[in-house]
């Protein structure tokens, strides 16, 4: 079947027919839909008053039954449009054992022929659709709900169709994603990120199709495709568990507002609606309830970037070890012991014991600490009621309230964390009075406090948890996470990225928090050509990176004899963009001073400012930090100022990583003066 080229055209024009069919089919009954709403609501109307609460009640309901089945149809239209555009990207012709082979073709989307009862298009998410991803020609198998089929591929294919044509398709018995991948790598980048159905590995797939995993690690380097394998992890478990799981039982914590709307559009395509977003800083905001200000993590590597203060440094290092977690946890055992000062207690002729007291804190051991003395409270209210065999008064009930909360040594969380330091003999490491902000280190700690001792539970109802830039996150704020969210986590990253090397976590550091985790490793980097990776090489090396076989030009380092040369360099470096067939350069910078300073000096309307405030991310000219930059890549990246006292230390150097690694085709660096030592061969 469809053995030709010219079959294959054939084939796809009956396709598009048929999808047009379906496509008036829901035109239809959304019209009838309609009709039928407005007839209903109308009825509702004119008889409103005849009408009984249990009708009203059932008309009510009947109404939204309409109204969600309606926009269930237009949901559908949707798709069987964008499979109208391109209705697949893969074919196998696979011959379960004993039987003969029949073609399976994949898209985005399955599409069902109603009146034969035959299957089309299968989902790219639909057991079968793994065969493409996991095997080439030969014997190989997939697994449904009912256990494993086993048979043979007898043919491969891959297509590339674009608005309804098709532009070409492969045979392969090798392994057919390498020539379709280098197609779509070659092409320039876009202001969102794109799925990547097409091009998937079989290592990825493996990723997205993990159903067993309570924690999954994924460790990838810089252009693995970390985020975008993530987010269609995302998707298949939506289509997998789609009777139990929703898109707002879902929850993404993303590094920053801008990245959160580059990757907005990858489930959407896929089919599935939007999954809420929260930023880190967006997270500590609503677990401390606006109560103390805090340094946002941004505003520390910027304080980090513009002044080497080891006393900063040496705060933020402890705050970042496992030993400050430990620490953290032999004092709330300390508290448990000793500050819970149980004395007896009278309440008018009745004496409570002490000794009662303390049974019954301990008895509550499960609950948070703080959260132990209301229910204390209650059991010597009962204790005087039986002794005094009487109810008590609502004075009596406050006074004994009252009473058992004094005994505790604090009762506010900030007081607790103030007296951690003084208990370890650090008092030095905390600072922050009413007229300063809390310094980021101390943000999760103290929910971390605040968490085992009063207890929080504002994201129970979320099912799957997936958290990017795994690397930024510290020990005590993976603590925070384990016990915030019960769920299962995707955590995601690459150590080669931190941007605060004081504060790092590697994926080996996350499975001390997480010791069930699944750890999978990329090395694959799919985003740079050859000679930019061989480049950043230079600056960090991982001798583990494998470059996909894409060739470019070399990365250029222009020496400039004076600012006002490199102004004029970098001037000419746009100059040369806008007539290129690129369609976006990102002018990445060291710090917000400078991206600002390039803002001021190369204003254009061309040209567009990215900052920790921004909340979308356009194609074209950007210029922003390395900070901000993550995630992110451009066609061609302009690194300017990229001399040696730019860039000097520990945390410049892993912001000149970074920016180097954003750039797909083309880099270029530009400096005055001596060149940073981390590009000297």
């Amino acid at each position: 079947m469809n053995a030709t080229e010219q079959e294959e055209r054939e084939y796809l024009e009956v396709i598009k027919e048929k999808l047009t069919v379906a496509i008036r089919r829901v035109d239809d009954a959304v019209k009838q839909f309609s009709h039928e709403l407005r007839e209903k609501k109308q009825y509702l109307h004119e008889h409103q008053s005849s009408l009984d609460d249990a009708d009203m009640v059932a008309a009510d309901q009947s109404i939204n039954r309409m109204a969600f089945t309606g926009e269930a149809a237009v949901a559908r239209k949707h798709k069987l449009l964008k499979l109208g555009q391109s209705p697949y990207f893969g074919r196998i012709d696979f011959a379960p054992q004993n039987k003969v082979a029949l073609p399976v073709y994949i898209g985005m989307y399955s599409f069902v022929d109603e009146q034969q009862r035959q299957g089309l298009i299968y989902d790219w998410r639909a057991p079968i659709a793994s065969l493409f991803y996991d095997y080439e020609l030969g014997a190989a198998s997939f697994t449904t709900p009912s256990g494993p089929i086993r048979g043979t591929i007898a043919l491969k294919r891959q297509y590339k169709i674009r608005d309804g044509r098709l532009e070409f398709m492969i045979d392969s018995d090798v392994n057919i994603h390498d020539d379709v991948l280098q197609r779509e790598l070659a092409k320039s980048s876009d202001d969102k990120m794109k799925n990547i159905v097409a091009t998937i590995q079989r290592d990825q797939n493996a990723v997205i199709r993990n159903e067993t995993a309570q924690v999954m690690v994924i460790q990838g380097v810089a252009g693995s495709g970390k985020t975008s394998i993530a987010l269609h992890r995302l998707a298949f478990l939506l289509y997998r568990y789609r009777d139990t799981i929703k898109a707002k039982d879902l929850l993404i914590i993303s590094p920053n507002k801008v990245f959160a709307d580059y990757i907005s559009n990858v489930l959407p395509e896929l089919g599935e609606e939007h999954i809420p977003e929260l930023g880190m800083d967006e997270l500590a905001a609503d677990l401390l309830e606006g109560k103390y200000p805090f340094q946002s993590f941004f505003e520390q590597v910027s304080a980090l970037l513009q002044d080497h203060d080891p006393a900063f440094i040496e705060r933020i290092r402890f705050k970042s070890s496992f030993d400050f977690l430990s620490q953290l946890n032999q004092y709330l055992l300390h508290i448990e012991n000793h500050y819970f000062a149980a004395t007896d207690l009278r309440v008018g002729p009745t004496l409570v014991p002490g000794a009662f007291l303390v049974a019954r804190f301990k008895t509550y051991h499960r609950v948070p600490l703080l959260k132990r003395l209301a229910l204390v409270a209650e059991d010597v209210r009962a204790y005087v009621r039986d002794a005094t065999r009487r109810k008590l008064t609502g004075r009596e009930k406050a006074t004994i309230g009252e009473a058992i909360f004094r005994l505790f040594r604090f009762q506010q969380v900030l007081d607790f964390y103030r007296d951690f330091y003084r208990w370890i003999g650090r008092p030095e490491l905390f600072r922050y009075d009413q007229r300063t902000r809390l310094e980021y280190a101390d943000v999760f700690a103290l929910i971390y406090l605040r968490l085992r001792l009063e207890g929080l539970s504002a994201y129970d109802q979320v099912k799957h948890l997936l958290v990017d830039e795994m690397q930024d996150y510290t020990p005590v704020q993976y603590a925070v996470l384990s016990r915030l969210f019960a769920c299962r986590k995707t955590i995601l990253g690459d150590v080669s990225q931190t941007v605060n090397p004081y504060s790092a976590s590697s994926a080996e550091t996350i499975e001390r928090v997480f010791p069930q985790a699944d750890v999978v490793k990329l090395y694959r980097s799919y985003r740079s050509t050859v000679e930019i990776t061989t480049f950043a090489q230079r600056i960090t090396s991982n001798p583990h990176i494998i470059p996909l076989e894409r060739h470019g030009p070399e990365p250029v380092v222009v020496r400039c004899g004076s600012p006002a040369e490199e102004w004029q360099t970098i001037q000419q470096l746009i100059t040369d963009f806008q007539g290129s067939s690129h369609q976006s350069l990102g002018i990445i910078c060291k710090t917000l001073r400078q991206a600002q300073e390039a803002y001021r000096v190369l204003q254009a309307p061309a040209v567009h400012l990215l900052t920790e405030e921004s909340t979308s991310f356009t194609e074209g000219i950007v210029i922003t930090t390395a900070h901000l930059a993550k995630g992110l890549e451009f066609d061609a990246v302009l690194v300017p100022f990229a001399s040696a006292p730019t860039y000097k230390t520990e945390v410049d150097k892993r912001m000149l990583y970074v920016a180097c690694t954003r750039a797909m085709h083309q880099l270029t660096l530009t400096h005055t003066g001596e060149l940073t030592a981390f590009l000297s061969v």
